[in-house]
């Protein structure tokens, strides 16, 4: 029989343990002294880089994609299949490092880690819809975490731009159209992932706003108007989050390629706003070794471009056209980042075990708060008990929720549920399949259900026998769905496959039809006018199903506010007709943006147009009123209030404040919001101070941002559209740095 070791003598070994491991450490950190975690990030990579040889160093600053794609590479008979692998440098105890695509959830392109799957989050809209910063740190926290649990230690997510095209099929990813929510949400999403020891990029850099001729489309736009929407989105994300890397973006600006862009990488990222990361390119976006030049740090995925660009770096410095000390320069950036985050001295373990169930509630989380009430006629919602029959008509309803496409594609835990071909030849194409995530609305209903209730269900397949259905039951639910996907725009705003024939069926049989949308961005309603009510609930990720459900019967008060205006028209847009949509793929082609800073919003209130939705605007089972505003001035607005809960139910509301005039005339720029929840008759003071870029204009001429003196005029309200308070008060003339 084994005999347990004395306290004494364990304690003792444990004393000899340690002093070994710290000996161990103290060897390491005076022959490797940026392995020591106490020095500063800056300090360790510049001694790492000044230790690296010239062909350690270019090992990191271009690198493949661990995936039979494009391009033959060498690969570890081992490796990881990945977005991105770079190999270690073992005489420098540096391990090596992966890439994954991760916009919402860690993306396994094709199953190639056969099953594997991760938490999937709703669309990009749908966290920006709950105007809620913890949500989005929340959902950065737990991708990041998932992502270092499978073995991986950069997170291709962030995406922060702005929508000017709501026909972009890349919409779902992103964070909506204005740069403050944009920028707030995508930073705390950021500083989410880097709290798991994984960097995270911010991307696309910049104004990568349609998929159409997404390689050689050249976004035209004023220096001025692009700093005071898109720049600004992105200056703000990077303030807030500290990403470890920019991602630039497939598009031209203004002539130039973005990941070639000297104004965009070195004028404005590198020198205005002093970034201290790396900027990798997109996949397949290097058009040259001159890109390096103009501030591109890293080639990403290799075997996508023509050619490997950057094994020409060498030649290069030889030749005296690159100098030397900016190679050194692209190392110790990526080597800071990786050292800020803990990357390398908490490298990922693949096989950690995950908690899924917790990590699902965080995806409820989301679209709980994310989910938006467009219409509630005579409070058709929530339903009660007395909707003894409901019919369920549409959308794979019986089987589960649509997902986007493209690299941000998650294989969702317990899914997917539906898997259908792509009925298309575009570039979206390439991403395979139109997935529906496990867990089917119909069931949910069934178990949210607050009594007795029979539900059947119609695939909505011929419109005629689902009106006689209709017809029968107290209440009819359609699920409508758009799927939009990286590579390929939707031509227009409406529902494919007759869904608005068939809404327009349905709800000339039942006028208690409630419509739920799962669409990638804003579609037209002809309907609108005929149903109770609209559920806006975008792609609703792992627990989409449940929450839509609790919302229905009530159980949940909706809470979602719109990030995105919903046109009226194609019309009414700065581009009707997308750029490019009509010439072969790969065209050379220009997109005007005549609309400058006025994104969204802020075109329709220049050109006085009335959008089907306003940014901003949402419904829910509470109402809530907004008195006592107090506007105080300086060198900034202050603005508080007073929230009141007048329902009769606790609801979670979110007070919007907007500058609407300022010396020189009128404006519309969301300057502040806060999510609040209120139980019935609760009051609370909300306060919030406006970043001083909002009132300003960027001055081109002397490179910075002007803020005139004068009386700046505030109101606050539910919507853009929807202002219940009005103040003003004076603020001084400043000038800011760019």
């Amino acid at each position: 029989m084994s005999r347990r070791p004395s306290p004494r003598a364990a304690a003792c070994a444990l004393a000899v343990l340690l002093a070994g491991l710290a000996a161990h450490r103290a060897t390491a950190a005076e022959d490797r002294p940026w392995l020591d975690a106490s020095r500063s990030p800056d300090e360790r990579a510049r001694l790492a880089d000044a230790a690296m040889t010239d062909a350690e160093r270019l090992g990191w600053l271009h690198g493949p994609m661990a995936i039979p794609l494009g391009r033959s590479v060498h690969l570890p008979k081992d490796v990881l299949f990945s977005a991105g692998y770079y190999a270690p440098i073992p005489r420098l105890g540096l391990p090596d490092w992966y890439e994954t695509d991760a916009s919402l959830g860690v993306a396994n392109p094709a199953d190639l880690r056969k099953g594997e799957r991760s938490t999937l989050l709703p669309s990009g809209l749908a966290t920006a819809a709950s105007f809620d910063p913890e949500v989005a740190y929340a959902n950065g926290a737990m991708v990041g975490a998932e992502a270092w649990a499978k073995g991986f230690n950069v997170l291709l997510g962030g995406g922060v731009n702005l929508t000017r095209e709501p026909r972009n099929g890349r919409n779902f990813e992103y964070l909506g159209e204005d740069p403050l929510l944009a920028g707030v949400l995508d930073g705390a999403a950021v500083q989410g992932t880097q709290s798991q020891h994984v960097v995270s990029t911010v991307k696309h850099f910049a104004l990568n706003d349609q998929e159409t001729q997404r390689h050689t489309v050249n976004a035209v736009i004023d220096e001025a108007g692009l700093r005071e929407s898109d720049l600004l989105a992105f200056e703000i994300a990077i303030e807030r989050g500290q990403p470890g890397s920019v991602m630039c973006s497939y598009n031209l600006l203004n002539g130039q390629p973005a990941c070639g862009s000297d104004f965009l990488l070195n004028a404005v990222l590198k020198t205005d706003w002093g970034y201290k990361g790396w900027v990798m390119s997109d996949w397949g976006a290097v058009h040259g070794v001159a890109d390096a030049v103009h501030g591109l740090d890293q080639e990403s995925g290799e075997q996508i471009d023509k050619e490997t660009y950057f094994l020409k770096l060498p030649d290069e410095v030889a030749a005296g056209r690159i100098p030397a000390a900016r190679l050194s320069d692209m190392s110790r950036r990526i080597l800071r980042s990786l050292f800020a985050v803990g990357a390398l001295d908490h490298p990922a373990k693949r096989g950690t075990e995950i908690d899924f169930a917790a990590h699902a509630e965080v995806a409820r989380r989301a679209e709980a708060e994310g989910l938006v009430l467009l219409k509630n006629r005579a409070d058709l919602l929530p339903l009660t008990a007395k909707a003894r029959s409901v019919l369920v008509v549409g959308g794979y309803a019986n089987r589960g929720v649509l997902s986007g496409a493209g690299s941000a594609q998650v294989l969702g835990v317990g899914g997917p549920a539906v898997s259908l071909p792509v009925n298309a030849e575009n570039e979206a194409s390439q991403f395979g399949r139109v997935v529906y995530q496990a867990g089917a609305p119909t069931m949910a209903l069934k178990q949210s259900a607050p009594g007795p209730v029979t539900i059947a269900y119609d695939g909505g397949d011929y419109p005629a026998q689902a009106a006689a259905a209709a017809r029968r039951a107290d209440v009819v639910i359609v699920f409508a769905t758009r799927w939009e996907a990286e590579g390929a725009d939707v031509p227009d705003l409406s529902l494919p496959d007759g869904q608005d024939a068939l809404i327009a069926a349905v709800a000339a049989a039942n006028p208690n039809t409630v419509v739920v949308l799962e669409t990638g961005g804003p579609v037209a309603m002809p309907w609108l006018d005929q149903v109770g009510a609209v559920i806006e609930a975008w792609y609703p990720g792992q627990k989409g199903a449940e929450v839509i459900a609790d919302a229905i019967w009530g159980k949940l008060n909706p809470s979602g506010r719109l990030p995105i205006t919903f046109p009226a028209s194609l019309d009414q847009l700065p581009r009707p007709a997308i750029p490019g949509a009509d010439l072969p793929d790969h065209t050379a082609v220009d997109a005007p943006h005549p609309e400058g800073s006025d994104v969204g919003y802020r075109w329709y209130a220049r050109k006085s147009l009335k959008p089907l939705f306003p940014f901003g605007y949402g419904l829910g089972y509470s109402r809530f009123a907004y008195a006592n505003l107090k506007v105080e001035g300086g060198t900034t607005l202050t603005v508080s209030f007073d929230v009141t809960n007048t329902g009769a139910r606790e609801g979670m509301d979110t007070p919007q404040a907007y500058l609407t005039a300022r010396p020189g005339g009128p404006a519309l720029r969301l300057v502040g919001f806060q999510k609040v929840a209120l139980k019935p008759g609760e009051t609370r003071r909300v306060s919030l101070t406006a970043d001083r870029r909002l009132l300003a204009d960027y001055d081109v001429a002397r490179r910075g941002w002007s803020v005139a003196s004068g009386t700046y005029s505030v109101a606050v309200g539910a919507s853009s559209a929807d202002l219940a308070l009005s103040g003003a008060a004076k603020v001084t003339a400043q000038r800011l740095k760019p």
